[in-house]
């Protein structure tokens, strides 16, 4: 049902029931009813009506709504599974190219380099599309994801995750889980670390902030003004989320990559 029918529906049925009414009272009513009592009956009519009509209206809204947040999260699980499908033939073709030329030219050890490059690639894909099952509250997802990765890995994993019940929708839910998946892919590809530390805090019913450090080599100015490492999805990510990123090296060495959000998640 579309907002112009509902917008008819209220000015139009209150309109002619109560009217109705009024019209039925004072042209046929009136000998046997007191104006008193006749306003006694619409006050009451009034209220009875209003009641029903809300909760009709407002349980399809509630009903419509849903659907639309639904339909929002499918396309974001759509947009997700068509970006791991790029990087994979990407990393895939880059890597098979290489494995061409080197067996071509007889280096055989460089070939083995690039097989085990295509196999990593593989393996990374194949984790992301199984991540993040429907049963289980987003924070046990996200700690049972972190486990697989780290496992795959072989860099420790410390986690700190406080999270709300329905904090974010299922929607916001993708797109967070999409900047965590890019951030600990880099931390495997690139950063040669041994440790990791996540956070993700939404103790203020506005805020939440999210922390990933690694204690690797660490990432160059140039990297971050790029489009190296994926940030700028990441970037693209956070901007839907409504959260400013953060980029820079620790002191210790390493990389920390922080979003901060003051505008709250799905409970605003």
């Amino acid at each position: 049902m579309s907002y112009r029918i509902f917008y008819w529906l209220t000015v139009l049925i209150p309109t002619i029931i109560i009217g109705g009414f009024e019209f039925v009272r004072h042209d046929f009513l009136l000998p046997y009813m007191s104006m008193e009592t006749g306003n006694v009956y619409i006050t009451l009519l009034t209220l009875l009506l209003s009641y029903l009509f809300a909760t009709w209206m407002f349980r399809t809204i509630k009903r419509m709504n849903a659907r639309i947040v639904e339909e929002q999260a499918r396309r974001a699980v759509y947009e997700e599974r068509e970006r791991l499908a790029r990087e994979l033939h990407d990393g895939i073709a880059q890597s098979l190219f290489f494995l061409n030329v080197k067996l071509k030219q007889g280096h055989l050890d460089e070939a083995r380099v690039a097989v085990s490059a295509i196999d990593n690639h593989v393996r990374q894909a194949i984790f992301n599309l199984r991540a993040l099952p429907e049963e289980g509250s987003f924070d046990q997802r996200l700690e049972k994801w972190l486990s697989q990765w780290s496992a795959l890995s072989g860099v420790d994993v410390a986690s700190q995750i406080r999270i709300k019940e329905n904090f974010f929708s299922a929607a916001e839910e993708v797109q967070l889980f999409g900047i965590i998946q890019e951030a600990f892919a880099n931390i495997r590809k690139h950063a040669q670390a041994r440790h990791s530390w996540i956070s993700l805090t939404t103790e203020d019913p506005r805020n939440w902030v999210l922390s990933i450090e690694d204690d690797g080599i660490g990432i160059t100015h140039t990297s971050v003004d790029t489009k190296k490492y994926g940030l700028s999805m990441m970037r693209e990510r956070a901007r839907q989320l409504q959260a400013a990123v953060d980029i820079r090296k620790r002191k210790e060495g390493g990389t920390i990559i922080s979003l901060t959000s003051h505008s709250g998640g799905s409970t605003r």
